[in-house]
């Protein structure tokens, strides 16, 4: 891995806040993902499931966490199963984790082979009565490919009809909301690095620069900083395109007078940052392409505002809508008879912002989150409101990352990368 290692520590209070969670006789498994095909002898890279990555910093394939509180034993209570590593496989694909190493990463003593898996498991379900199984339940994943965790499930299901099933994503949706220390940091690093490479765009973009060269220059500045590479499928979207909300081909010239949309951003350590920038091709904002992004600048520091303890989601949104309801107004996109007019599953102001405003933000982009519940601490959000204009040529989003704080104003993860227009405006002509 490119990252320096997480503390141990992180893991050890991650799985004991799980474990207090669980009903008494009952075990919990989490897999690692799959490395996914592609055809012949390709595969995708790899990229570690989140939840066995939470609880145990474990950052391979083929590796399986078994949890067990109330195990006859105490070093059955928490048990690592890994691929066997040897000569062969250190020379062919690189280092993998020995027992001795586990251990540094996990803070887990017990670790045994993969081989040795369904015998110990066996002998852990005859002191169990509930089994813990890890499903995906977030609330915008879609799922076609069968997963590693699914297979698992049907074929645990086959083998132990008689135990209680439970689930453990409504415990780490939860847990995971909700971020320790170490992971605020390391979510900062995340923003640390998307500034480096933000900061490096802005005096290279000139008219007709591409927009696969943009994402070149962001690419190269994450990865020299020991990320992986961007946190999400970069969208670099010029002129028009920022009007397709998920643009991400980012293989048109940049025009003079045009705005670039930059929804980018770079993971550390598996942690995500989430950014939006727009900026001028040509190094100025026109005087209509100002009074949009600053409105739009406007509703993003009023929104975060919000991001308080005890917020509710859905009410967040609907204030949000009346700040940006009332930027229309002033921009003369609505009027008054349109708002009158608007239908309340529909509002006016969705014409030209469609999309919510924020999301929970962590290990996932778009993280694990109860959006029902209220507001905590340390729950970190993004803010992201946009106005979008076809009729124009143009889209505007901005983007910053929020702390929850437990009293007193949110704290802005993002608040030394430059957005003010005479900031962007100034770097870019530098």
């Amino acid at each position: 891995m490119k990252y320096h290692q997480i503390d141990r520590d992180l893991f050890i209070k991650n799985r004991a806040k799980f474990m207090a969670q669980m009903k008494p006789k009952s075990v919990a498994i989490f897999n690692s993902n799959d490395i996914y095909p592609v055809s012949a002898d390709s595969t995708l890279p790899f990229a570690q499931h989140r939840d066995i990555f939470y609880l145990s910093g474990v950052d391979q394939e083929e590796s399986i966490l078994l949890l067990f509180p109330d195990a006859p034993y105490e070093h059955q209570r928490e048990m690592v199963f890994l691929k066997e590593t040897s000569e062969h496989i250190a020379i062919w694909e690189g280092e993998k984790l020995t027992k001795e190493r586990a251990f540094e990463v996990t803070g887990i003593r017990t670790v045994y082979w993969l081989q040795e898996f369904e015998k110990v498991l066996f002998e852990m379900m005859t002191h169990a009565e509930t089994i813990y199984i890890n499903t995906n339940e977030h609330y915008r994943a879609t799922v076609e490919t069968e997963t590693r965790e699914a297979r698992f499930v049907k074929w645990w299901k086959e083998k132990y009809p008689a135990h209680t099933v439970a689930k453990s994503n409504p415990i780490l949706q939860r847990l995971r909301s909700v971020k320790e220390t170490e992971e605020l940091d390391l979510i900062q690093k995340a923003c640390n690095i998307t500034e480096l490479g933000f900061r490096r765009l802005l005096p290279f973009v000139k008219p007709n620069v591409t927009e696969y060269e943009i994402e070149a220059e962001l690419i190269h500045e994450f990865i020299r900083n020991r990320s992986r590479g961007f946190a999400y499928t970069p969208i670099i979207a010029s002129g028009n395109n920022a009007n397709v909300l998920h643009y991400i081909e980012n293989n048109q010239q940049c025009k003079a007078g045009d705005l670039i949309l930059l929804d980018v951003a770079a993971e550390y350590a598996n942690y995500s940052s989430d950014m939006t920038r727009t900026i001028p091709v040509s190094g100025k904002y026109t005087k209509r392409q100002k009074e949009v992004y600053n409105a739009v600048l406007r509703v993003k520091n009023e929104a975060t505002k919000m991001l308080t303890t005890g917020t509710l989601w859905k009410q967040y949104h609907i204030e949000v809508g009346k700040l940006m309801t009332s930027e229309l107004l002033g921009l003369g996109l609505i009027d008054k008879a349109d708002v009158q007019n608007e239908n309340p599953e529909w509002p006016a102001y969705k014409k030209y912002f469609m999309h919510g405003t924020s999301h929970h933000m962590g290990l996932d982009t778009h993280d694990y989150g109860i959006l029902t519940e209220p507001m905590q601490a340390n729950m970190v959000f993004t803010v992201e409101p946009g106005i979008y204009i076809p009729a124009e040529g143009f889209g505007i989003r901005l983007e910053d990352n929020i702390i929850v704080q437990e009293s007193g104003e949110p704290f802005n993860m993002m608040r030394n990368i430059p957005i003010e227009v005479d900031e962007i405006e100034e770097l870019m002509n530098s």
